[in-house]
């Protein structure tokens, strides 16, 4: 079945028009949707590391996991060696975990246990879960959110258990492709909540990442866990006043409103939909009515999408609803039409008469406009309504590779300006509901052909920058690239030396130096001084061996170093 959709928004004139097409069985997508007792999950990720992203669906039970990979454009069927494929398998992960650069695979289920591969490369998989410290019970697992909570280099998984009694697990990961239940040393609730979907969020821009978790039924708010900076969390709920009481099902992380503070958008079933936007205070306030993206009906997945490239982020949510009875909808198409605003068209997708969970963003053939992976259960098909849209926006795309920081970049903020108009991607990984989205994150800049910078803040500290970006490029940075090559660098002529150091560490630049903060990897401040000079020493003597961040300000930019005590 095809549908081609066609949605016109006027602001005084007509202004966009957003031109998205049903086009799974064209692009070589076929999957017959069984019923799935509260869903599956969908993956639009490159899981074989070629630059286009791939298509892996989860599945109901009987059924195997689809892997399809992406060969320009079309997609084609692959078998995995990926045993006991059988399961009713609920969400589908691609994680580097040993930072080896193959994705490996984890799976969660309701009903059979999750499962852990190894990539020993080219994608030959390698079952180790047996041997990876996970626990091998069957409980009602749904969600898996992966983030590095003590920044020591691995990501680590933030586990949903939807049960009354069972409590979710937070495993961190050891670097040798073992895990170990720290539930306890990071002191986290014992309590079983009924949790649908986490994610990991830096909601107070101290460094290092907090967990937002969603959880099914009024009796059991919904949690968020500060991270203390020391491997422990606070549950802060009641503090940030995020600790909502609905039917919670995902939680979709993103600065959808540019002020630089992570908002978070929370589906419900089956009333108004939760947009908490982000005080800058240590709190929240949801803002859903007012933007009007409340949703009204029973919703699942949700995502962010800049779909024509307008410089702002639009909003496509999944229901359960099958469309044809009013008021209750299937999936909603929300427009940003200003900053204080977006615009619900009932005719976003014409025809979707499919109960939709799932859903993900990626770019099926790098042009640069995203499209929309949606996985339904009791239909013929999955959705992937391709961008068709016509305009003459232009675009830039951001693809990470840590060093320091994991593998995956995950945990990090990319900040773009043109003209001193900023946006802001914070990179996931397990997100909306039982999803994954591209790891290739995505920016519309309108007409502009030249971006003034592209910053990414690292979880290790660490901070690149590049200046004088062209447009309708995919931007590959590398953790610390840019601090030899950048432009900005021979203005300000810093160096540093020795490093490795072992007492007195100099510093020479042709600009004053503000200040000097020195990080652990933990992301704690543990010196800072003030020279105010071009030429000054730091002492650490004192300091105990191992890797640390030095952050240099100057009057008007930062730099951060790697520096290593010996």
């Amino acid at each position: 079945m095809r549908y081609v959709i066609l949605v016109f928004f006027s602001i005084n004139l007509l202004t966009a028009q957003v031109t998205f097409e049903e086009s799974a069985l064209d692009l070589g997508i076929s999957i017959t949707c069984e019923y799935t007792f509260l869903g599956n999950g969908v993956t639009f990720f490159d899981y074989d590391n070629d630059g286009l992203d791939d298509i892996t669906v989860a599945t109901a039970l009987g059924d195997p996991i689809y892997f399809y990979k992406n060969i320009n454009g079309n997609f084609v069927s692959q078998t995995l060696n990926i045993s006991d494929n059988n399961a009713r398998n609920k969400q589908i992960n691609w994680v580097d975990i040993d930072n080896d650069g193959d994705n490996d695979l984890f799976i969660t289920s309701d009903n059979s246990g999750n499962r852990l591969f190894e990539n020993l490369g080219s994608m030959i998989m390698s079952e180790i879960t047996s041997t990876s410290g996970m626990l091998n019970d069957n409980f009602p697992y749904y969600g898996a959110s992966w983030g590095d909570y003590n920044n020591d280099g691995f990501l680590d998984v933030f586990i949903s258990i939807r049960d009354p009694f069972i409590p979710n697990i937070l495993y961190k990961n050891n670097g040798d492709k073992t895990f170990t239940l720290a539930n306890v040393e990071a002191g986290l609730l014992t309590d079983g909540y009924m949790s649908f979907c986490s994610a990991f969020i830096d909601y107070d821009n101290d460094g290092d990442q907090d967990i937002y978790v969603a959880n099914d039924k009024y009796a059991n708010p919904n949690l968020m866990y500060r991270n203390n900076g020391d491997g422990t969390f606070t549950e802060v709920g009641n503090i940030t006043g995020t600790n909502v009481s609905i039917d919670a099902m995902s939680v979709t992380v993103e600065d959808f409103n540019y002020d630089g503070w992570l908002d978070i958008y929370i589906t419900n079933d089956p009333s108004n939909n939760v947009l908490f936007v982000n005080n800058g205070d240590g709190t929240f306030t949801d803002m859903a009515q007012s933007y009007q993206v409340t949703f009204n009906s029973s919703s699942w997945g949700a995502v962010f999408l800049d779909a024509d490239n307008d410089k702002d982020l639009d909003l496509y949510v999944s229901g359960e609803g099958n469309g044809t009875e009013s008021p209750f909808l299937s999936s909603a198409f929300y427009e940003n039409i200003s900053p204080s605003n977006f615009q619900l068209n009932n005719s976003a997708v014409p025809g979707d008469f499919a109960y939709n969970y799932g859903n993900a963003i990626g770019d099926t053939d790098n042009d640069g406009y995203p499209e929309i992976v949606v996985n339904n259960i009791d239909h013929e098909n999955i959705f992937l309504w391709k961008n068709n849209t016509n305009t003459s926006n232009n675009w830039l795309k951001v693809k990470l590779e840590g060093t320091t920081s994991n593998r995956n970049g995950v945990g990090s903020f990319i900040e773009i300006s043109i003209n001193g108009n900023k946006q802001y991607r914070y990179t996931c990984l397990g997100e909306g509901y039982l999803s994954q989205n591209s790891a290739t994150e995505q920016f519309g800049i309108g007409t502009e052909t030249i971006i003034d910078y592209v910053k990414v803040k690292w979880l290790s500290g660490i901070e690149d920058i590049f200046y004088n970006v062209s447009s309708n490029q995919t931007l590959n940075i590398v953790e610390g690239s840019s601090l030899s090559i950048s432009d900005f660098s021979e203005q300000i002529g810093l160096s540093f030396y020795p490093n490795p150091v072992d007492d007195i560490m100099n510093l020479d630049a042709k600009k004053e130096i503000e200040s000097i903060k020195v990080y652990n990897l933990l992301g704690q401040l543990v010196m800072s001084s003030y020279p105010k000079a071009i030429n000054c020493q730091i002492d650490l003597t004192n300091m105990q061996k191992g890797t640390y961040i030095v952050e240099i300000e100057f009057i008007d930019t930062l730099r951060s170093i790697r520096m290593i005590k010996q």
